[in-house]
């Protein structure tokens, strides 16, 4: 299996608990592991794990998941599984030394800080963006004012166009 591309990589990150991870399974997935040996290296070295580096996802969490990305409930993991941040896949180098993990960790923190570039650049780009439009909003005032006059209904209605019947008249 090829090395994955940072594209690639950004399919496998999720928003959890307000925290980009990856989940157990991906990460055996891209290791080339089984999942059951991913985890039984980080419990072997649980010290190096702590709640903000890795967690395991609630029942709830796991069926949202699994309902969110359409996966089948036949086969695959009964339990849920652990979600890593940032930190748990870089601390996760020290546990799996195999030379296709160091690679893949390379890559996976190269695609976190690329989300992070891209995300930082979309706020900036939303600040602009307001900057532009309150800008513009004095620029263009008369214009908008015109433009609304201009879609008012009339202040009192014109004379009739048209055949008119006077009903009472016999």
């Amino acid at each position: 299996m090829a090395l994955p591309v940072a594209t690639d990589l950004l399919g496998h990150i999720v928003q959890l608990r307000e925290q980009r991870v990856m989940l157990s399974a991906d990460l055996a997935l891209l290791y080339e592991v089984e999942p059951r040996v991913l985890m039984q290296a980080v419990k072997r070295n649980s010290e190096r794990f702590p709640e903000d580096f890795m967690f395991q996802l609630s029942r709830d969490e796991w069926l949202n998941l699994k309902s969110h990305f359409v996966i089948s409930s036949w086969g695959g993991s009964r339990t849920p599984p652990y979600a890593f941040t940032e930190q748990g896949v870089a601390m996760l180098s020290s546990v799996l030394k195999s030379p296709r993990a160091v690679s893949v960790n390379i890559e996976i923190m190269r695609t976190f800080i690329r989300l992070r570039r891209i995300l930082a650049e979309n706020v900036d780009l939303a600040r602009r963006l307001d900057e532009l439009e309150q800008h513009y909003d004095e620029q263009f005032k008369a214009v908008f004012d015109a433009l609304r006059q201009l879609m008012a209904p009339p202040q009192k209605p014109g004379r009739s166009i048209g055949f008119v019947q006077d009903r009472d008249t016999p």
